[in-house]
């Protein structure tokens, strides 16, 4: 759990810090706007989840976090397919997000067992 907290917070400081460097335009801004909303909504998801109320919220939470994580890859194929990416910057996020994903998926997974027994 901890790593992913951890990896969560990392991912939206690299998202925060890529969008930074992208020129700005007012199509662009729209763009950033929406991926800085998806890449660091995942953490704050997360965040919440481990102080939920129950395990059905935490699992909502995580859920959520999880939709957050595919809007951001999708944000991110756009970004690099325009050339608003380069292939590495796209790479590293894509990996990280990747990464964020799986444990999300395996974290649900496991509080979904639990909460039947």
């Amino acid at each position: 759990m901890n790593s992913l907290i951890v990896l969560s917070k990392e991912f939206a400081v690299d998202v925060i810090n890529i969008c930074t460097e992208i020129k700005p335009t007012k199509k662009a801004n729209i763009l950033i706007n929406q991926l800085l909303k998806s890449g660091t909504s995942i953490g704050a998801n997360i965040h919440e989840g481990n102080y939920a109320a129950s395990r059905a919220d935490f699992i909502n939470k995580f859920q959520i976090a999880l939709k957050e994580c595919y809007e951001t890859d999708y944000w991110l194929e756009i970004f690099s397919s325009s050339g608003m990416l380069n292939s590495e910057q796209f790479s590293f996020l894509h990996i990280k997000c990747s990464k964020i994903r799986k444990l999300l998926t395996a974290s649900i997974t496991t509080a979904k067992r639990n909460q039947s027994k």
